[in-house]
């Protein structure tokens, strides 16, 4: 191990130091800062020559100044003689921008991986794409880690296989299908539509949910508008309780005032995006770690070891 350096930018020093203390290494010598007028400058402040080197950076919000951050970085690495260059991304921005959805638009994720690729990653790590097929946009190797075994065994211990795991919306059915057939559990889909312009969007259940104690299953929360609509329609369908949980809690705009004034008992959450200052604010968010998660996949990735066991 003494080959490897983990360095971090600013989006997620906390997670950084969690899994530095996973691996019993160090957190690496960096200084990431701005000019007064907003330009980041880096400097490395120990030898990295030869070594393998890990760039632990979530591009959440502030997006463009967290993906410039790790640019840089990546550029003061190479120049100083990095052999392998990983950019550990817990959470990858610009995801929902994964193709044309009006003409005269742009496929955002698309040139965010070749931004990456370009500064000089040789390889990324991620977890929970929007979209897998955001795989296919680098041209360079792509580690997908899901957060699912982190989120399913705290359900397990907490819930069994008493719950109804609901997807949000029929995008995400798939997710919820392999929450349910883990946990051994019911599925319930929500189908949204709206039968006319300006007419507000109706909810329908597809599945038994009443009497039953539902999970929403989904990647993120943004708004949370979606989700707290749908924990309404549940709960109008006759479920006793109504929990949620996401691997990234985006959580912008009126998001925790929504979630704090649903019928929502608890969202759970992972850190791949800070959320330690949220807690306070809504007291319903319970945040799980992926550090050991990732941990072990770093570890992996370093000692060429196989990483598939771990994309369940």
């Amino acid at each position: 191990m003494d080959k490897l350096k983990i360095f971090s930018g600013n989006s997620n020093v906390a997670l950084a130091r969690e899994i530095c203390g996973h691996l019993a290494v160090p957190l690496g010598n960096a200084k990431v800062k701005a000019f007064s007028d907003g330009e980041i400058m880096v400097e490395i402040g120990e030898n990295v020559r030869g070594r393998d080197v890990y760039i632990i950076q979530s591009t959440c919000s502030p997006a463009n100044q967290n993906l410039m951050e790790l640019l840089v970085m990546v550029d003061a690495l190479k120049r100083a003689s990095a052999a392998r260059i990983t950019a550990v991304i817990p959470y990858f921005g610009y995801a929902r921008q994964d193709r044309k959805v009006a003409p005269r638009t742009p496929i955002t994720s698309k040139l965010v991986a070749d931004l990456i690729a370009t500064a000089g990653v040789d390889r990324v790590l991620t977890m929970d794409l929007h979209a897998g097929q955001i795989q296919g946009f680098f041209n360079i190797p792509v580690d997908h880690l899901y957060a699912a075994p982190v989120i399913l065994d705290n359900i397990k211990s907490r819930f069994g296989g008493k719950a109804v795991v609901v997807s949000p919306d029929a995008g995400g059915t798939e997710r919820a299908r392999a929450f349910a057939k883990r946990l051994d559990a019911g599925l319930a889909i929500i189908d949204k539509r709206r039968s006319g312009p300006n007419v507000s969007e109706v909810m329908h259940i597809i599945g038994d949910v009443e009497g039953q104690v539902c999970l929403i299953v989904d990647d993120m929360i943004d708004t949370a508008g979606t989700l707290c609509q749908a924990a309404r329609a549940l709960k109008e369908a006759g479920a006793t309780e109504v929990y949620a949980c996401a691997t990234h809690a985006v959580l912008s705009g009126p998001a925790l005032e929504r979630i704090n004034e649903s019928c929502l008992k608890e969202v759970l959450v992972t850190n791949s995006i800070p959320v330690a200052e949220k807690l306070k604010d809504c007291p319903k968010l319970r945040p799980l770690s992926v550090a050991e998660l990732l941990a072990e996949a770093i570890r992996r990735i370093h000692g060429d070891e196989s990483v598939s066991s771990l994309f369940v």
